[in-house]
């Protein structure tokens, strides 16, 4: 893992699905073999249509990244920024950038991708009229108060600081320094988009027109999303396969059993109650390897019940009756490692993990745990409600668990149950509709290796994947100067401070750093996980 010696501050959200998907219907070995042979994958339905600056969670995003190339590209092996379209990006001053792109790309439909696809591109999903999930991350570049106001209509249709100068040209202007702004455009949201996006959006949304080494050849919601290769692909990581097919499971456990029977290729979460047998049933076709993955318990600070002058004793109490080691050894099979701060270890002492930095708030003492609730003022109602998509056993398991560890503590039965919603989608509009009735699970996935990548996004006020709407103008403070600071070791610092303030308020409740796992089957090889825990699907050859 790539640590942040070269620092990249960006806000670019992924909310995890962390839930294998499906339905079934298998047939692994029917997709040929060889260089033109398909590869079935277990998927969920993606929450929203496939739209680069309307997607922040993993399951949509694997499509993205699959369907899209756009200036950056995130290096597999160590989540790296490295040059795809871009041909240079140029700065004097941190503020104002010239953007080059490379000649001789189009889109799969055969228009050139020029300048003017990624700045109307980048209008697009920054005014407040489309309602773009992902728009928050265009908020650096000039005059995004006018195009998506905090209230009110937009005064502006277009970014001040976007400026085409020619085809393979644009100039970015941004609202304040930030030296290393380029290294977070390999995120989906800053993707190209054809002018047959504009004309005809109802018809693009249905089948989605990019510019990377698949095609989307069909999509049925509940069943699979068909991906095909690109032959005309002109970026140098094409595809070794003839396609993906994606299909949707609803249960997990269901998909591994496909993967075991020869009805499908690829999983790329193992339940957890399937750890004690994969390696058995596997051998090396089973992948357990770190990523830039933690589990979190959020709180709806939006609720007044959640948010009083002494919750944070509460939040912490709750924290610390939460028994992380037994859990993830009797659940996750040392797949998941207890937290120990907000971020990941796959950064580094140097990018900013410190496994003090929680300290006792993350220790398990029922003593501490009881008296911090009493002086918090005692469970909401009377009682925790955790809830959770219940689409995967993995997270059933773990959440009985968690509930247990705290009835125990508090010697309460009932102080404690998961509140399950059936699907993933449900789950995250539920959030977004803001009617949690109490924490709930909040997984983060990180686009690039860096600790402003898991603490901005999620804690900032307003940030995209802030779903429990905390807000701290100390912490805000503290993370506009990291952005502003172009020395990497006081960004990192500085960023620490931030992390502190998450830690005393108890803005969520860290509860442990998630490996990546999949299995696969005899007829595909070169199979990897990249830093996110998402496969290389474009790397994969059929036997």
């Amino acid at each position: 893992m790539r640590g942040a010696t070269h620092a990249r501050w960006a806000a670019c959200a992924v909310a995890v699905a962390l839930a294998a998907t499906g339905c079934g219907g298998g047939g692994g070995d029917s997709g040929g073999s060889g260089a033109d042979g398909i590869v079935s994958s277990s998927w969920s339905d993606p929450q929203n249509p496939l739209e680069p600056a309307n997607t922040n969670e993993v399951q949509g995003g694997k499509v993205l990244d699959m369907i899209f190339r756009g200036l950056k590209k995130y290096d597999p092996k160590t989540g790296a920024a490295t040059d795809m379209m871009a041909e240079s990006i140029e700065t004097t001053d941190s503020t104002n950038f010239t953007i080059k792109i490379k000649n001789g790309w189009t889109f799969s439909n055969g228009e050139k991708v020029t300048a003017k696809s990624y700045v109307d591109a980048w209008n697009y999903g920054a005014n407040l009229r489309n309602n773009q999930k992902n728009a928050y991350f265009f908020g650096y570049i000039d005059g995004y108060e006018q195009v998506h106001p905090e209230s009110g209509d937009p005064t502006a249709q277009t970014l001040s600081g976007l400026k085409v100068v020619d085809d393979l040209t644009f100039t970015v202007k941004l609202s304040q320094k930030f030296s290393t702004w380029p290294d977070t455009l390999g995120y989906s949201a800053f993707a190209p988009l054809p002018q047959a996006f504009f004309d005809d959006h109802d018809a693009w949304v249905a089948k989605p027109v990019g510019n990377g080494p698949y095609t989307l050849q069909s999509y049925q919601k509940g069943n699979q999303a068909q991906l095909r290769r690109w032959d005309d692909y002109p970026g140098p990581d094409k595809a070794q396969n003839g396609g993906i097919d994606l299909k949707v499971y609803t249960d997990n456990n269901t998909a591994y059993t496909d993967l075991i029977a020869g009805n499908l290729d690829l999983v790329d979460d193992v339940p957890a109650s399937q750890l004690k047998n994969v390696q058995a049933d596997l051998g090396d076709r089973y992948i357990n390897t770190p990523a830039g993955i933690i589990q979190t318990l959020a709180f709806p600070f939006y609720d007044d019940a959640w948010n009083t002058p002494d919750g944070a004793k509460l939040r912490t109490g709750l924290s610390r009756a939460i028994n992380r080691e037994q859990i993830t050894q009797t659940i996750f099979q040392n797949t998941r490692t207890p937290a120990k701060d907000w971020t990941s270890p796959v950064l580094g002492a140097d990018g900013g993990f410190d496994d003090t930095l929680c300290g006792d708030a993350c220790e398990y003492d029922p003593a501490a745990a009881k008296q911090l609730i009493e002086e918090g003022g005692g469970l909401p109602g009377g009682q925790v409600r955790l809830t959770y998509n219940a689409d995967t056993g993995s997270h059933r398991d773990w959440v009985d668990a968690v509930c247990n560890s705290i009835n125990n503590a508090l010697g309460n039965d009932k102080a404690c149950v998961g509140n399950p919603v059936g699907t993933f989608a449900d789950f995250r509009n539920q959030i977004g509709e803001q009617k949690m009735p109490g924490p709930f699970r909040a997984g983060w996935q990180m686009d690039y290796p860096l600790i402003q990548n898991f603490l901005q996004p999620l804690y900032y006020t307003n940030a995209s994947s802030n779903d429990g709407k905390w807000s701290n103008e100390r912490f805000d403070d503290l993370v506009d100067q990291a952005n502003a600071e172009s020395d990497t070791a006081k960004a990192v610092d500085l960023f620490k401070q931030a992390e502190e303030v998450v830690r005393d308020q108890m803005a969520a409740i860290p509860l442990w750093y998630q490996n990546g796992s999949a299995g696969y089957s005899e007829r595909i090889s070169n199979v990897a996980l990249n830093p996110f825990s998402v496969p290389v699907y474009n790397e994969i050859k059929v036997n």
